[in-house]
């Protein structure tokens, strides 16, 4: 008896990426993201919390171009996270599974949290005065 010949699975040479992939992975690196953001969150509140001292080194990353680059990267996270999150909850209710929904929702996850990035960064540097 001769061993039957398998198919050999895509790998990552051969295998075409889809914007549905794309997504889903960018999903969880933005939720790796978040939730790394957020023990600098914690890091920043509890600094103001605990003294002027503890509080100025933190305001001095968070200024520094090291900070203003990952509170950006952590601004993209959070809008693209909470914009494909509704996303998947209108999937969990059965709507919008067709392949061209799937495909104009994506981008408008993609554009709306690139929006809403720029947005948020506005007005906060206009609150901040540097606008």
């Amino acid at each position: 008896m001769t061993p039957v010949e398998r198919p050999l699975s895509p790998h990552l040479q051969i295998y075409k990426w889809q914007l549905t992939s794309v997504l889903s992975i960018t999903h969880r690196v933005t939720g790796l993201a978040l939730s790394f953001g957020t023990v600098f969150l914690v890091w920043f509140l509890a600094a103001a919390a605990w003294s002027d001292g503890a509080f100025a080194l933190a305001q001095g990353f968070w200024s520094s171009w090291l900070g203003e680059i990952c509170l950006l990267g952590w601004s993209v996270s959070l809008f693209y996270h909470l914009l494909n999150g509704i996303r998947h909850l209108a999937w969990d209710i059965g709507l919008g599974f067709e392949l061209k929904t799937v495909y104009r929702t994506g981008w408008a996850v993609v554009i709306g949290s690139l929006l809403l990035t720029l947005a948020a960064w506005i007005v906060g540097l206009h609150l901040r005065g540097q606008l």
